[in-house]
């Protein structure tokens, strides 16, 4: 959706894991005629995202309400937060596209809504996780709402992959003009040309870039030879006074580490000049079939990614805004263009808004989130802003020692490199993040401490300093409260905190 300009936003984001809509907008609604960094947005994959989204989209605060991929791509589909859509981990029995998920969840996501009001859909790309395993249905299972469906067979790739192409499996090798993921999604292209043009269209297009194993096109692979990873913000910072898995690496970051780091860094950016390609040629087949100016589209990741924050090296798995915040372009009829809006906006929140936007009665729909229409386009529709929100992760670990790391013992994960470990069991925590009367984040960790941070997020932007024993007692209680509402939240009241 994008092209050649270079933005600065007023905060750093990390991306992880694209994913990119397009939603025509039918004729229900008569006044109008889809791991990433927000690293200032120093590129939009490259710069080139921007131009061709085209001609200044409007640029959201967008908030994960969880941290890793499955979460969040289920929130997305659901519009509901985690402790509602059920999807714990990335393993079948955690509901990671369990046979339970698919009878529960994808009945009622949203594109089963677009799919009644006749929308023609298209998937493509990673769904879940455990998406085509034997023990949930294999490829043959193809989520109801979609018309076509080539889905990625478990975790992200580039190549050496196999795709549910219609319930049926399709094998790819390792050769770059037959086989790279990224680039096979075009065939989305052919799905604009053969669709019927009286009716309305939605896809969701959603690339491993740039999730490891971080492998870009050969034509990419030496882009970006001088790029290092930022060190401003809290690089390379201790994690004093934050909960104890923060507080175990080894401070200044071991040379090995930022080295990796910085590889990673320069990795991803190379993968999402593929995603450029990709963007600008769906953005070229829409203006060519003239319906550029009728479809809106959304540009966004799954999560942020943190590539050397408080001495990690690189992970998602942490609460503080270089994990959970990320960015969100769209474009589309009856939108401002060059704004970037200050209030928050949720993963959750999109099913809604493409819905609001087929013309589906809200008010039938049992979602957690909120249609952000209202803030995008105004003169559409009328609505309220989200006083805060929740972000709720469970931590995981692995219940033996990692050969690799003897000393740590059991119940950590992800402990790579130099031992510096980016999860735990006990690594679970939720939080309260309010934005319009006071810019704070209140957390609370299920641990042997019942560690709580809290953050003033005007004053320390990087969020270096828990200042939990400096805050007012009354405001802690008000705060906990909250999370407690929100913890057990559903639909209405999810929206209806006070």
């Amino acid at each position: 959706s994008y092209d050649t300009l270079s933005v600065s936003l007023p905060q750093t984001f990390s991306v992880h894991a694209s994913v990119c809509a397009a939603v025509r907008h039918s004729n229900r609604l008569d006044s109008v005629s889809p791991d990433r960094q927000t690293d200032r947005l120093r590129v939009w994959s490259a710069v080139g995202l921007m131009a061709m989204l085209g001609h200044d989209p409007k640029i959201f605060f967008f908030y994960g309400s969880h941290l890793i991929k499955y979460h969040n791509r289920s929130s997305i589909l659901t519009g509901k937060y985690p402790h509602n859509h059920l999807v714990r981990n990335n393993s079948i029995s955690g509901n990671c596209s369990s046979t339970t998920w698919q009878k529960e969840a994808e009945p009622f996501a949203f594109p089963v809504y677009l799919n009644k009001l006749r929308y023609q859909t298209f998937y493509g790309g990673k769904y879940l996780n455990q998406y085509g395993s034997k023990d949930a249905g294999g490829v043959g299972h193809v989520p109801p709402g979609w018309d076509q469906w080539h889905a990625l067979v478990g975790n992200s790739k580039y190549y050496n992959y196999t795709l549910s192409a219609n319930g049926k499996e399709e094998k790819h090798g390792d050769n770059y003009e037959k086989d790279y993921l990224t680039d096979l999604l075009n065939r989305s292209l052919h799905f604009l040309e053969e669709r019927s043009p009286s009716h309305p269209f939605f896809m969701m297009l959603c690339p491993p870039s740039p999730h490891s194993p971080w492998t870009a096109a050969p034509h990419y692979q030496q882009t970006f030879s001088d790029v290092k990873a930022p060190r401003n913000g809290s690089f390379n910072m201790p994690g004093k006074g934050k909960h104890w898995l923060l507080r175990q690496p080894a401070n200044p970051m071991p040379n090995s580490s930022v080295e990796y780091l910085d590889n990673a860094y320069r990795r991803r950016w190379q993968t999402l000049l593929s995603v450029d390609d990709m963007v600008e040629q769906l953005i070229n087949k829409l203006d060519s079939i003239k319906e550029l100016s009728n479809t809106y589209i959304f540009y966004t990741s799954d999560h942020g990614y943190h590539t050397g924050q408080f001495s990690l090296p690189i992970d998602k798995r942490q609460l503080y805004e270089f994990d959970i915040r990320i960015p969100l372009l769209v474009r589309g009829p009856g939108i401002k263009p060059k704004l970037t809006l200050q209030s928050p906006v949720l993963n959750i929140d999109l099913s809604m808004t493409i819905l609001d936007i087929a013309g589906v009665n809200l008010s039938t729909v049992n979602m957690d989130g909120q249609s952000f229409l209202p803030q995008m386009a105004p003169s559409l529709r009328n609505g309220t802003e989200r006083p805060f929100f929740l972000v709720e992760y469970t931590g995981e670990g692995h219940s033996s020692e990692d050969p690799s790391c003897p000393k740590l013992g059991p119940g950590l994960a992800e402990c790579f490199p130099d031992c510096v470990c980016e999860d735990a069991f006990n690594n679970t925590y939720a939080c309260v993040r309010t934005l319009k009367d006071a810019n704070l984040q209140y957390c609370e960790f299920a641990d042997n401490e019942s560690f709580v941070e809290v953050y003033n997020l005007t004053s320390d932007p990087h969020q270096l300093e828990n200042i939990v024993k400096k805050v007012d007692p009354a405001l802690l209680q008000i705060m906990n409260q909250r999370l407690i509402k929100l913890e057990s939240c559903t639909g209405d009241s999810c929206r209806n905190v006070k």
